[in-house]
């Protein structure tokens, strides 16, 4: 069948329609897959799963998908945890009880459990739902929604739920235009002038480019709708076959795109906010892109608006006090210059420009911190310098520090980026100290 031109694939809305609250988003159950560690944030997730990552000055990363969720209506929610959970749990128990289960709403924590066989804990993403199939089941629900829940957008899910019911679909997987050069870390998919999907290849070495357009792939984000019934006949089919590896990508889809009705809901049809912006979705993966996407956020005209008011944000904050900024003296003055600074936060007499501090940042006198995200709870001394730094919580920076100045001492003692980014944790800190002292007393 002739493919489509690019147009037809994304096509962006002509207006901002509201948000898409009906029977079908109360009839979904929503199962967000949020035990993967994220390897390629290194210290960052030494103690913490990718999900639970600080995200934006206040927030978590699982926070987007579930606001997602509450705000699309889709309010009978499990997440699926794995890998170094128990922050995660936390966070979850704290800001995210406030669902009535009376009102048959709830967001349920689905450990892994080895609740199907004793021998493995979640082998994939496919096995992870199946695994709490039990539950799902007892939830009753006409469609399932699939959602990664280490990703950074806004998304109205029933619009994608009303547009898999409008094509009679068994499955609609969510897609989003990439670089060619990127496609490679997603599953890429070609689809027909219905938006069928006719091909589905899982992280390929050779991505298929958009009809004419040699330099975009269409990928999904990880983001599926099944009919209840047609997903458990399909996990239960997958758990049977021995040579699977459970994975929605590699296994279930390609099945599902060969045999039954498997269509592409395009991101930009279902996605929340600015329609004078691209549509804003960030895999925050790696180092790199965890800063560049926070520094997005101090900008005075950012892509991602975290100020809107029609579709917020949703989490937990320790009860902190307002951000502080004291001193005014010609060389001793508490000041912040496009920056971010959240509750609980002290300036005392020192400068910082273009960054975001998380809550309960202390900054000392004559410092000066620049271009770097400062995570909870971290205090740093006088007379430091501080560049284009990720500062993990519970740091603690000693009076005359300089940090992403030389790069080859940072790398002595820092985890630092190919592009100049320089992570520092609490562990790194004491070992550095530690080889101060003994060398000191040697």
């Amino acid at each position: 069948m002739q493919q489509p031109e690019p147009e037809s694939i994304v096509s962006p809305r002509s207006r901002r329609d509201p948000r898409f609250v009906s029977q079908l988003t109360r009839n979904t159950f929503a199962i967000v897959l949020a035990g993967g560690r994220g390897s390629r944030l290194h210290e960052l997730t030494d103690w913490r799963s990718k999900p639970a990552v600080p995200f934006g000055g206040k927030f978590r990363i699982i926070d987007f998908t579930l606001s997602n969720c509450v705000n699309s209506g889709v309010r009978r929610v499990g997440v699926a945890t794995q890998y170094k959970s128990q922050s995660l749990i936390r966070h979850l128990q704290l800001g995210w009880s406030f669902l009535d289960g009376r009102l048959g709403e709830f967001i349920e924590i689905m450990p892994a459990q080895q609740q199907v066989n004793d021998s493995h804990w979640y082998r994939g993403t496919a096995d992870a739902v199946y695994q709490n199939l039990r539950e799902i089941r007892h939830a009753r629900p006409e469609y399932v929604l699939v959602l990664s829940g280490d990703h950074v957008y806004r998304m109205d899910y029933g619009r994608i739920l009303a547009a898999h019911v409008e094509r009679q679909a068994d499955m609609t997987v969510a897609c989003i235009e990439v670089p060619l050069n990127e496609a490679q870390g997603f599953g890429v998919m070609s689809v027909d002038e219905g938006m069928r999907v006719t091909a589905f290849d899982e992280k390929p070495a050779s991505p298929k480019h958009l009809p004419g357009r040699p330099d975009l792939a269409l990928a999904s984000m990880g983001i599926y709708v099944f009919n209840a019934r047609f997903l458990f006949e399909q996990l239960q089919r997958d758990a049977d076959d021995p040579k699977s590896s459970h994975d929605f990508g590699k296994d279930v889809i390609p099945h599902c795109v060969k045999r039954y009705r498997t269509f592409a809901q395009s991101f930009t049809d279902s996605h929340v906010g600015d329609p004078d912006k691209p549509p804003y979705w960030r895999d925050v993966g790696t180092l790199d892109a965890y800063w560049e996407a926070n520094m997005d956020l101090v900008q005075v005209n950012p892509q991602l608006n975290l100020y809107d008011e029609n579709w917020p944000l949703w989490t937990w904050q320790p009860q902190s006090p307002p951000a502080k900024f004291v001193f005014d003296d010609d060389t001793r003055r508490g000041i912040a210059v496009n920056s971010l600074a959240s509750g609980g936060c002290i300036i005392s007499g020192a400068t910082v420009r273009r960054s975001m501090l998380f809550s309960g940042v202390f900054v000392d006198s004559y410092t000066v911190v620049e271009d770097s995200i400062v995570l909870p709870s971290v205090h740093i001394g006088q007379n430091c310098l501080l560049k284009k730094c990720i500062i993990d919580r519970n740091c603690r920076i000693p009076d005359g520090t300089q940090i992403g100045v030389d790069p080859e001492k940072d790398r002595l003692r820092f985890r630092v980026t190919a592009s100049g980014i320089v992570l520092v944790s609490r562990a790194m800190l004491d070992q550095d100290f530690s080889a101060m002292r003994t060398y000191e007393t040697s």
